[in-house]
């Protein structure tokens, strides 16, 4: 073959691959098979050892303390949601990662409160175990799980350092995902961003910081980072406030996570965000249960655009994976502010959600260190309901899962999916503009969806 022949080949090869890889993914249908709610205005009890700081949350969510409950009512981008903090117990809420369980059940994780280490000193950390009936629309709690730290194991000081017990906080971690392998728990968080190893009891047995390839990598939240001194300083970290570790998965065979950052991390050396032909990725890591290593092993998750970001994630099988990807809006069409209408009472009608997917990834040895296989999706904002299960109103004649955060995805058998809102109790109203979001968990029909290869 002659040298120009030669070069035409190998550019034609590059094109198809480019052609590819870029290509868009096929969307499925996804039908609705249950609804279930659990109201925004779930609480729960503290254990009883916990010390009176813990029984009411939400203290410091405003600029200054207040003590007096239900006094400041939650806004939405300004709408008021028509709950107020603080709360008397510790809400249910904040939903962000779940897991099918082999009898039926399901574990669902909470997230650290009210979003940053200053506003949540007094939000628990905790897992709760679900039993979910779709078709009586009942979600009945069946057992909480307490992260705390008697044995001293966080490297930090932490909330409760006073106590015995040393529940931890939402001052200490904000956990995102979470997986029960290997006999135990492990839970990914954003501040570190850190993977925590834990008994089955909640019990804190190691911390483990993040190492990409040789690398330890830092959010500004993570505890040896300082602020810089003088204006001109260096600031050393990787990885954007709350975009640590938003998914993770765990291998079919239960010997490997795949914790999986939500936002790109940054080259000091290139001054930018990592990314391939102007699209940023996240990392998807690997980390050795056995070994109770990182593996150095990667996978890049390309984002559709670069202002989204990802909800949660888990394995179908030793191939394929399930990934939300969303954009940060909010609401319905039919609730929308008309002209100069203030935006107190209606959705604005700039920041409507219009990119609410969930996306079947094939992610293997095939594509190690390289990008995961954009091969299917569904549209959390076209979902047909025949059977009328809706619990609530139809949007342009779709059921619709309209919420800011979307951050529960786990395959249910070989024909569907459930799906759940992060609700960010009491600022977040996605169904009706002035009233607090519900935690939502939705069964979808996907057989065509998960079948895509």
């Amino acid at each position: 073959m002659s040298r120009q022949a030669s070069s035409l080949a190998i550019f034609i090869a590059a094109s198809i691959f480019s052609l590819a890889a870029n290509a868009e993914s096929q969307q499925y249908p996804a039908i609705l098979a249950g609804h279930a709610v659990l109201p925004a205005n779930t609480f729960i009890t503290p254990p009883n050892d916990v010390p009176p700081d813990l029984m009411m949350s939400g203290k410091f969510i405003s600029a200054t303390r207040q003590d007096k409950a239900h006094t400041i009512e939650g806004l939405s981008a300004g709408r008021p949601t028509g709950i107020s903090y603080p709360f008397e117990g510790q809400p249910i809420q904040g939903h962000s990662g779940i897991k099918k369980m082999a009898d039926g059940s399901y574990w669902i994780l909470t997230d650290n409160g009210a979003g940053n280490k200053v506003n949540s000193p007094d939000f628990m950390l905790y897992l709760n175990q679900y039993q979910i009936d779709f078709t009586n629309n009942t979600v009945n709690r069946l057992r909480t799980i307490f992260l705390h730290d008697p044995d001293k194991n966080v490297p930090f000081r932490i909330a409760n350092e006073a106590t015995d017990t040393r529940y931890l906080t939402g001052a200490d971690f904000d956990p995102e995902s979470f997986q029960f392998a290997g006999g135990f728990l492990w839970v990914g968080d954003e501040f570190g961003p850190y993977l925590i190893k834990a008994d089955l009891n909640g019990k804190v047995l190691q911390i483990f910081e993040t190492k990409v390839e040789d690398s330890i990598v830092h959010s500004p939240d993570h505890y040896q980072v300082k602020t810089p001194g003088q204006p001109t300083d260096k600031v050393n970290f990787e990885v954007k406030r709350s975009k640590g570790f938003e998914g993770m998965a765990v291998s079919a065979d239960g010997t490997k996570l795949y914790p999986l950052l939500e936002g790109p991390l940054f080259d000091a050396k290139t001054q930018q965000y990592e990314h391939v032909d102007g699209k940023n990725y996240l990392r998807i890591l690997e980390f050795d249960i056995i070994k109770n290593t990182w593996t150095g092993r990667s996978w890049q998750y390309p984002l559709a655009e670069n202002h989204h970001a990802i909800g949660d994630f888990n394995m179908i099988d030793s191939h394929y994976g399930l990934i939300i990807e969303r954009d940060n809006g909010e609401g319905v069409i039919e609730y929308a502010c008309q002209g100069d209408q203030s935006t107190t009472h209606c959705f604005d009608k700039n920041n409507l959600p219009k990119f609410k997917r969930v996306y079947k990834v094939k992610m293997d040895e095939s594509n190690v260190n390289q990008a995961v296989d954009k091969v299917a999706y569904i549209d959390l904002l076209a979902i047909d309901d025949p059977n009328h299960l809706s619990k609530a109103a139809y949007s342009q004649g779709k059921f619709v899962f309209p919420f800011f955060t979307i951050e529960n995805v786990d395959i249910v058998d070989n024909q569907h999916i459930i799906v759940g809102n992060d609700n960010n109790l009491p600022f977040s109203s996605s169904r009706l503009p002035n009233k607090a979001d519900d935690n939502e968990l939705i069964l979808l029909s996907v057989e065509s969806f998960l079948n895509a290869k």
